[in-house]
């Protein structure tokens, strides 16, 4: 049997024919991945739409001092306001109640990843320890649960909607690492690219979901609007949570309908890198030590500015610069996120093709994927930036090219955690999500600052350009350190080869490269 990432062939009873792809477990859990994740950022993202309806617009604009350059260009888009010429002011948008101005705005919708960044190292984990079942399950549930006490809260002040977003975020930190430890178990090596990239796009599809949907429900929508967002939304999720908790499992061996051939293809493909017994020993020093571990925080990190500045701050930007009316709204912001999803699903499949055939190493396919996601979205916002509201093709253009193309980090740095330490990948993913959560809330507040004043596109320029430098950065750092391989520290011994090493340990006071070699055999 060859080591590495060859094309695996049938050993033993295995019989790889009879392994299906399609009607497999290993893509249903796929499926109800997917389908969470959508709830996941549903949740997530609800607030940066009702935010513009729950918020009385009139009492922020007549707050804000406008200078009179911005005023002929507000004139000029006049006409684009809303799609249909017929919508007036008040026919368009339910002015909200809420007095919250541009800082107050930024500082709610940056709350949620106060708590999204405590929670990812922890979560990892216990999912790591305990299975990421009942961690992602039982999160989510808490999850819907705070997201029907949203409009109740909301009516009180802003703190104590801060205080629920940051729990929610604490809550929902759970999905990302829970979900990389169900990958580690269930993902043979060269189907991971588009597993995970499939699972994932859940939550681009959440995007174009809740945009739209959360804009016609505060135009619509019952309970006075606004609130009825977060009532469908938390129902969906609960949904959601009864269906994970009937059909998942943490590893194939526990899945109870699994065919025997899928469930030994699996184990074989994954026989080096999952854990073989409960034992927890977390490398912690190597994963500190380890440039490639760096190289996928940097990236993440990087790439998280750029996402977060664009998923809290779209409908912003929209009916500030491009003068859309709230429906228009939603619809054009979740355009973005469907190209995101075909993106993110076709660079799966194609990172893995290139892998199987050889055509590049893993880790040259995780270096070429992660900076084209990068580096051609950074020129894309660079350009958004000196477009007007007078030229809206060309805005959306610029905009759903700049957000979808980042789809082809998901077969870069994303999967990278399963690539590099299988056993460990949640507990990775959640150090290097916590690190880059810290943008979270980090980027809604600049933007909201820098965009406090006049609400110009010359303001939204400034925006885009530091999201652009932020790709830019992590595109040269992570070519430079990281890596496709197994790592050492990451190897998982077996039972019987820890006992063989406490015998060797016992009868020659050391393992030497002799006994290195031994133990390599069992493996090979």
């Amino acid at each position: 049997m060859a080591k590495g990432n060859v094309e695996f062939t049938p050993e033993g009873d295995i019989d790889k024919s009879k392994v299906p792809f399609l009607t497999s477990s290993r893509v249903g859990l796929a499926v109800l991945g997917f389908l969470g994740f959508i709830n996941v950022y549903a949740l997530r993202v609800n607030l940066s739409v009702g935010v513009v309806c729950m918020v009385n617009q009139t009492w922020v604009k007549a707050s804000i001092k406008s200078n009179d350059s911005d005023s002929t260009l507000v004139s000029e888009c006049a006409s684009f306001t809303a799609v249909d010429p017929n919508v007036t002011e008040s026919t368009a948008l339910r002015d909200g109640k809420l007095l919250w101005d541009k800082t107050t705005q930024g500082l709610v919708l940056g709350a949620y990843f106060w708590g999204y960044l405590v929670s990812q190292v922890p979560a990892g984990w216990l999912a790591t320890k305990y299975g990421g079942k009942r961690v992602y399950g039982w999160s989510m549930l808490v999850c819907s649960l705070l997201t029907f006490l949203t409009p109740i809260v909301a009516t009180t002040n802003y703190i104590a909607v801060m205080a629920l977003r940051i729990i929610l975020g604490l809550a929902s930190g759970a999905a990302f690492p829970a979900m990389h430890t169900f990958w580690g178990n269930w993902a043979p090596p060269l189907e991971r690219s588009k597993l995970t990239a499939f699972t994932y796009a859940g939550a681009q599809v959440g995007n174009v979901v809740t945009f739209p949907l959360a804009g016609f429900l505060c135009k619509y929508g019952f309970a006075g609007g606004w609130p009825s967002i977060f009532y469908v939304l938390g129902a969906m999720s609960l949904v959601w949570f009864f269906l994970w908790m009937f059909f998942v499992s943490d590893t194939p061996a526990q899945h109870k309908r699994i065919s025997g051939n899928e469930r030994r293809y699996i184990e074989h493909t994954l026989r080096d890198s999952v854990r073989s017994h409960k034992k927890l020993n977390v490398p912690w020093k190597s994963i500190a030590l380890s440039l490639p571990s760096y190289a996928i925080i940097v990236s993440n990190i990087t790439s998280d500015w750029g996402a977060y500045t664009l998923l809290t701050n779209i409908p912003t930007y929209m009916n500030e610069v491009l003068k859309f009316d709230i429906a228009a709204n939603g619809l054009y912001s979740a355009l973005p996120y469907i190209v995101f999803w075909v993106i993110i699903n076709l660079a799966g499949w194609l990172a893995d093709f290139v892998r199987r055939r050889s055509i590049f190493t893993t880790t040259n396919t995780r270096k070429i994927f992660d900076s084209f996601g990068k580096v051609i979205p950074a020129v894309m916002l660079v350009g958004l930036g000196y477009v007007d509201c007078s030229q809206p093709a060309l805005a959306i253009t610029l905009l759903v090219l700049g957000v979808s193309l980042t789809g082809f980090q998901f077969s870069g740095f994303i999967v990278n955690h399963v690539d590099i330490a299988p056993a460990y990948a949640g507990i990775l993913f959640g150090i290097s999500n916590s690190i880059a959560a810290v943008t979270g809330f980090i980027s809604p507040v600049v933007v909201g600052v820098i965009t406090s004043e006049s609400q110009t596109r010359a303001e939204w320029q400034v925006v885009f350009y530091i999201a652009a430098a932020m790709y830019g950065f992590g595109a040269i750092f992570y070519v430079i350190f990281a890596s496709g391989e197994l790592q050492p520290w990451a190897r998982e011994e077996s039972e019987e080869e820890e006992k063989m090493a406490v015998e060797m340990e016992t009868k020659g006071g050391h393992r030497d490269g002799a006994a290195d070699g031994m133990l390599a055999d069992i493996k090979y």
